[in-house]
């Protein structure tokens, strides 16, 4: 019992903070207001930026296939999947779907995931650093794509600029400091030394924001009044495609891989890598629209860790029992 709460206390805090945040949002928004959400996020993104070591990716460039298979599921299956879903819902959820497909891969557990599976975790770290860096322009073409002639709000500049700032540039800064001559030596050691201290910031730093936005998604959910039983009835459609884009994202990389004759190791990067999606960036993105918008990205975040951890466990057993 001990150790599966020590394993999964990111992930029950993260279903708390849902619970508290929404339950009690009138009371706890002025506290969720006054938070300084930007400078968080960036902070964040520095701290899970540090460890990351970009020459440890190049040897996975001779063989670009299967990073570049899993950007193009990544960047193109899951917003083609979303968008199709997001038919079937509307207002807030359906655009946010769009958000949570139209975000760059998850900075770290793609790359924990595809080990713990047995696979090339070189290559989900070649993905994230691809999608993370692209995705102040990509993302934002996304969004405009798909949810642009729905939602006049929606500026491809405004938001490729925040992203920008709040997104590539923490992460360009950490591998900057990593590449002094001087410096970069011992920040590289401080950084790979405190890598578990750094990674529990930068989930204390997801569970303030998921804070912020569970209590924005409460007040909408408080002032909806008599219109909270077809709210609901979509709220569940949501979870259920949010699940359904997931998988089948993650299917769709795995056996497209195979079929290119990918090595095993490499067919999961692609699967887990090209479905995977950040919560930080796509709540960044949703924060600003307010009410239910950021729903969506936080329901994908907790079946993507709940639905991978399944599939990883399986394919793990499956390689010892092969090695046997």
């Amino acid at each position: 019992m001990l150790q599966t709460l020590r394993r999964r206390w990111f992930l029950l805090l993260l279903m708390t903070t849902l619970v508290v945040g929404m339950g009690w949002a009138v009371k706890l928004a002025p506290l969720a207001e006054g938070l300084p959400r930007e400078w968080i996020i960036g902070s964040v993104l520095l701290a899970m930026a540090l460890p990351l070591r970009i020459d440890a990716m190049w040897a996975t460039l001779r063989r670009p296939a299967p990073a570049l298979l899993a950007v193009a599921i990544n960047f193109v299956v899951v917003p083609l999947l979303a968008w199709g879903a997001s038919l079937l819902l509307t207002g807030d959820l359906a655009l946010g779907l769009i958000i949570a497909a139209a975000v760059p891969c998850t900075l770290a557990s793609a790359a924990v995931w595809t080990r713990l599976a047995g696979g090339n975790d070189a290559v989900s770290l070649l993905v994230t650093m691809i999608t993370n860096l692209s995705c102040f322009l990509v993302t934002p073409a996304l969004i405009q794509l798909f949810a642009g002639q729905a939602d006049h709000s929606i500026q491809f500049a405004d938001m490729a600029w925040k992203l920008f700032l709040l997104i590539v540039f923490p992460i360009f800064t950490a591998q900057l400091l990593r590449s002094i001559p001087r410096v970069g030596p011992h920040v590289g050691q401080w950084a790979t030394a405190n890598k578990h201290g750094l990674s529990t910031f930068a989930q204390v730093g997801i569970l303030t924001i998921v804070f912020v936005g569970a209590v924005n998604g409460g007040l909408k959910i408080a002032s909806l009044d008599n219109q909270l039983a077809p709210i609901a009835g979509q709220i569940f459609l949501m979870i259920l495609l949010a699940a359904a884009v997931h998988t089948v994202a993650w299917w769709i990389g795995y056996k497209t891989s195979r079929h290119f004759g990918m090595t095993p190791g490499d067919q999961l990067a692609v699967a887990f890598a090209g479905s995977q999606k950040t919560l930080m960036v796509g709540l960044a993105i949703a924060l600003p629209f307010g009410g239910l918008t950021v729903l969506p990205m936080l329901v994908y975040h907790v079946e993507q860790l709940l639905i991978d951890t399944l599939l990883a466990e399986r394919f793990r057993i499956s390689v010892e029992l092969d090695r046997e």
